[in-house]
């Protein structure tokens, strides 16, 4: 296969398998999902999808999130770890967005990644998610996928991401990083990889990854 053939066969494959694609964490505007994101950070989206309810219910607004402390939060978001820096970018931004954006979540990376304990994953996200903005957002699994299916070289994320956006139409990006991870989850962990359920990477896969796996077996 050429390398364009390679990235239509993932993306037919991908499309056939998720038609439809849902969204991992659970909210209801940009806000919400924007603190779900930083929530995440080295979390799973299950834990996330456990505590925001119970945050959300004091405070899913970033009005009503002022008015609490930033051990307030901490105590609440906990589970998901890392909360001594969570909390306190959750507050922070928080308050940036009542004084300088009237408590809207501003559809820009230059601003979201401006903000407290926001990276360029979380803003790719916002952007993608929340706004329709064409992003690429690069996860663990996304990493692990590019590198395997020999779509990158795999030495970091920003690499992946270049690549990721050199490779694929602009206008698939949106809907193509979630059918990635969701693939990623179910047919191509990092643990407990069954190579013959993976079709993508059976078919297309680097022969070193792929001459690895069977070694094992």
């Amino acid at each position: 296969m050429t390398k364009q053939e390679k990235v239509n066969f993932v993306i037919d494959t991908l499309n056939k398998i998720y038609p439809q694609v849902p969204i991992p964490l659970e909210h209801k505007d940009p806000y919400t999902l924007l603190i779900a994101v930083l929530l995440s950070a080295q979390s799973t989206d299950v834990r996330v999808n456990q505590i925001t309810p119970l945050l959300f219910e004091i405070a899913d607004n970033p009005y009503d999130m002022v008015k609490l402390t930033v051990e307030e939060i901490r105590d609440i978001i906990k589970p998901v770890g890392l909360s001594p820096m969570k909390s306190k970018g959750i507050h922070g931004l928080s308050k940036i967005l009542i004084e300088k954006y009237n408590g809207k979540v501003p559809a820009d990376f230059k601003a979201l990644e401006s903000f407290p304990a926001v990276g360029h994953k979380t803003a790719s996200v916002v952007m993608s998610q929340a706004f329709n903005i064409p992003a690429f957002p690069v996860d663990t699994h996304i990493h692990r996928l590019m590198y395997r299916w020999g779509f990158t070289n795999g030495k970091n994320v920003v690499q992946t991401e270049k690549d990721a956006k050199r490779l694929f139409p602009k206008d698939l990006w949106n809907k193509l990083h979630l059918q990635i991870i969701w693939y990623g989850r179910q047919y191509s962990p990092a643990r407990g990889w069954d190579l013959e359920k993976d079709i993508i990477t059976n078919t297309i896969g680097r022969k070193s990854i792929i001459n690895a796996y069977l070694a094992k077996k």
